[in-house]
């Protein structure tokens, strides 16, 4: 499956606020629809190395007229990008399906029991440290194994709270608390990070590890390697994508299922 990112936010790292109107955000929505994304994730705050909080007010000013916007034309999934409990709350009530949380649900308190009450989807991603301050030197000693062993953590501290882990995908947090190499390390042993058949999705879609392996800053550069890691993911058996530029990406995904022989 293909996530489509929406970001309604002024300061995203690749997109620079150009969908921060609710208008255009939905607009924006459809039409990654139509190019076949079937999961919507709205965000309201970026996450992006070194970016300042937003408050709850202002972060449900953002993504509430999109969410009702998209679920007032569209059956779509929609996926609420937040570490906030109070916005994923108000996302749910608003039509939202599942909460897309990069602080695995360690951000706030409250995020824990709101999420054991609900039958939202939830995407648990490992993130080293927070977005304020993740990328400076971060560090491990096995990072495929440390990143597994959290996985493990996470689904049992979940399941403990009463959410079973038919609910949790899993994402690596590719760029969060990672350097180049530790990317490239967990592109290379996806099949292990696996934990419990629960499946994986990754986030690599214009990543600035493209751009140091490129040597190229420009955002229009990153187009082509990212269906490229796309195609890789899928074929070392990925579930779900989540990209910015949908139509490339689904046509990489048909083409790799047709050479698996995936249903």
């Amino acid at each position: 499956m293909v996530m489509g990112i929406v970001n309604v936010t002024p300061d995203s790292f690749s997109d620079g606020g150009r969908f921060r109107d609710a208008g255009r955000a939905v607009e924006h929505a459809l039409r990654l629809i139509s190019e076949g994304a079937e999961i919507l994730d709205i965000g309201g705050e970026s996450t992006r190395p070194g970016a300042e909080p937003v408050d709850v007010a202002e972060e449900l000013r953002r993504v509430l007229p999109v969410i009702r916007g998209v679920r007032s034309q569209t059956q779509v999934l929609i996926s609420i990008d937040t570490m906030k409990a109070a916005v994923a709350r108000a996302a749910l009530d608003a039509g939202a399906d599942i909460l897309n949380d990069v602080s695995g649900l360690r951000g706030d308190a409250a995020m824990q029991r709101l999420m054991a009450e609900s039958d939202a989807g939830i995407v648990v991603m490992h993130m080293l440290g927070e977005p304020r301050t993740m990328q400076k030197d971060p560090h491990y000693d096995d990072v495929v194994a440390e990143v597994r062993t959290w996985f493990a953590q996470r689904l049992a501290i979940l399941q403990e709270v009463g959410i079973a882990p038919e609910r949790v995908l899993l994402d690596p947090g590719f760029g969060f608390g990672k350097t180049l190499d530790h990317n490239l390390a967990l592109l290379r042993a996806l099949p292990e990070l696996t934990v419990g058949d629960r499946p994986l999705m990754v986030g690599v879609s214009r990543k600035s590890m493209i751009a140091h392996l490129l040597g190229s800053p420009a955002m229009e550069d990153r187009f082509w390697p990212t269906v490229a890691l796309t195609a890789h993911v899928r074929d070392r058996g990925v579930g779900i994508v989540r990209v910015h530029d949908v139509k490339g990406n689904v046509e990489a995904l048909r083409m790799m299922e047709a050479i698996l022989g995936a249903d």
